[in-house]
C-alpha cells in the first residue's frame, strides 16, 4: 500500500476503466496527439462481451470474444493494473485498491456495471448449476448453450430484472435463439417457454415492439410484462415471478432458467459525490448532450455508469466516445464544449439462428438507421452475418484502434 504521506501522482487525463469505452477514448486521443494519458483498469482480460449471447445460442466459440488487455491498450498509454475505490472530483484526486492517490487534470470515468448477482434471493446459489444459467457471465455462456441443446421436454424461463441493464435486448435474444434451436430439432411443441420482461413492452420503440411480439408469437412464447423474478429455489428448481401491475406472484417449476442479475453502478462510484441522486442504481451525473458531470466539468462520464435516457450498449459508446474526446481536447484548448451526442444507440436483435433486426433510434425513440437502403425493421440475414462476424471486426479493429 501507499504510504499515507505519499503526494498523489499527476496525470494530464485519467481513465477510470479498459473496458470499451475506456479503451476507445483513449486510443482517440492519441491519434489526436495527446500525451500523459493513464488508464486504470484491473483486468488482464477484455472481453467482447455482445458475442455472449451467440455463444450462449452455440453460434460462436467464446475464445472469439477475447482477448489480453494488454493486446487492446493503445501505444503510448500508460496501463495501472488497479481498481479505483474512490474519486474526490473537489480535490481531482482517485484513489486506489493499493491507497495509491492519483490526481488528475480530466478524469474519464468508464468503469462500466457491477452484477448484482445476490440482487434477486437464491440467484447467486444457484447459478452453475441445476439447469440455471446466465450469458452475462463469460464462465456460463457455453453452459446456457449445453441447457439448450440437451432439452426435449419441460419448461424453459428466461428473465430480465427491472432497471437498466447493459444489452437490454440480450435477455430476449436468448430465448428465441433456443426456441429457434428447439423448433429445428422437433421439440418446441414439448417444450413451455416463458420469458418474464418488467418493461410494460417487449421494446419501446413501437416499430420493434411489434416485430419482437410477433417473434414472441411464431415461437408460441409466454411473454409476462411488467414481470420480474423476485426469488430463486434452486435446490426445488422453483422461480418466483411477481407481475408488478397486479402485485401477484406466481412459482414456475423450470427445468431450464437463463437469468439476467440486476445491475448497478460500482459501489465507490454509487456512493460518491458524483452520483446522480435521480437514479436509485447509482448511476452517474451526466450531462445528455456533452457528456460532462454538470457541477465537475473538467469529469466525463460514458458508458454503462453513465445516467442518460438511452440503452447501455456498445453502439451508445461508439457514438459517445468522439463526443467525449472532442469536448475533453476543446477544455484543453481552452475553447467550450460544443460536441453533442444525441442519444444514438444500437440494439442487434438476434431472432433465429441466421435472422436479426437492427434497432436503432436516438434520445426520442426515433428510429436512426446507418444503413438506409436496407429495411433492419424486418428480420434479415445479412444483419446476422454483421453482429456475427461484421461488428466484432469494427470493434477490435477500429473501435478500440480509435478508426471507428
Amino acid at each position: 500500500m501507499a504510504p499515507a504521506s505519499a503526494a498523489p501522482s499527476h496525470h494530464q487525463v485519467l481513465i477510470v476503466g479498459g473496458g470499451t469505452a475506456g479503451i476507445t477514448v483513449a486510443a482517440r486521443l492519441r491519434r489526436a496527439g495527446i500525451r500523459g494519458i493513464t488508464l486504470l483498469e484491473p483486468s488482464e482480460t477484455h472481453w467482447y462481451q455482445p458475442l455472449w449471447t451467440l455463444v450462449g445460442g452455440g453460434q460462436a466459440p467464446l475464445r472469439a470474444s477475447l482477448r489480453t488487455e494488454a493486446d487492446v491498450i493503445p501505444p503510448g498509454v500508460r496501463w495501472l493494473r488497479e481498481r479505483a475505490t474512490a474519486v474526490d472530483p473537489t480535490a481531482r484526486t482517485v484513489t486506489t485498491g493499493s491507497g495509491r492517490v492519483l490526481s488528475y487534470g480530466r478524469l474519464v470515468l468508464a468503469p462500466g456495471l457491477q452484477l448484482d448477482w445476490d440482487g434477486v434471493p437464491g440467484l447467486s446459489a444457484a447459478l452453475g448449476h441445476g439447469g440455471v444459467s446466465s450469458n452475462y457471465r463469460p464462465d456460463l455462456a457455453p453452459l446456457t448453450w449445453e441447457l439448450i441443446r440437451r432439452m426435449r421436454s419441460g419448461t424453459a424461463v428466461f428473465t430480465m430484472p427491472s432497471g437498466p441493464v447493459k444489452c437490454g435486448g440480450a435477455p430476449q435474444k436468448i430465448a428465441y435463439l433456443a426456441a429457434d434451436h428447439w423448433r429445428k430439432r422437433g421439440v418446441l411443441g414439448a417444450i413451455r417457454t416463458i420469458l418474464v420482461l418488467p418493461e410494460p413492452a417487449m421494446f419501446k420503440v413501437p416499430v420493434f415492439d411489434r416485430a419482437l411480439t410477433e417473434t414472441a408469437r411464431r415461437y408460441g412464447i409466454e411473454v409476462r410484462l411488467s414481470s420480474e423474478m423476485t426469488r430463486l429455489d434452486g435446490a426445488a428448481r422453483e422461480a418466483e415471478i411477481t407481475d408488478h401491475t397486479t402485485g401477484k406472484t406466481e412459482t414456475v417449476a423450470y427445468d431450464l432458467l437463463h437469468a439476467v442479475p440486476p445491475q448497478r453502478a460500482p459501489e465507490w462510484l454509487a456512493n460518491g459525490p458524483l452520483a446522480d441522486p435521480d437514479s436509485p442504481h447509482g448511476y452517474v451525473r451526466t450531462d445528455r448532450e456533452t457528456l460532462q458531470h454538470p457541477d465537475f466539468p473538467n469529469v466525463f462520464v460514458l458508458g454503462d455508469v453513465a445516467h442518460l435516457p438511452t440503452s447501455k450498449t456498445g453502439a451508445a459508446i461508439r457514438k459517445q466516445a468522439p463526443v467525449v474526446v472532442d469536448n475533453l481536447l476543446a477544455g484543453l484548448r481552452g475553447g467550450p464544449a460544443t460536441a453533442r451526442y444525441d442519444g444514438y444507440t444500437s440494439c442487434p436483435l438476434v431472432t433465429a439462428r441466421h435472422k436479426m433486426l437492427l434497432a436503432e433510434f436516438d434520445y426520442d425513440l426515433r428510429p436512426t438507421p446507418s444503413i438506409p437502403f436496407l429495411d433492419t425493421t424486418r428480420e434479415r440475414t445479412d444483419m446476422w452475418f454483421l453482429k456475427r462476424y461484421g461488428l466484432p471486426q469494427l470493434y477490435f479493429k477500429g473501435m478500440l484502434k480509435g478508426l471507428a
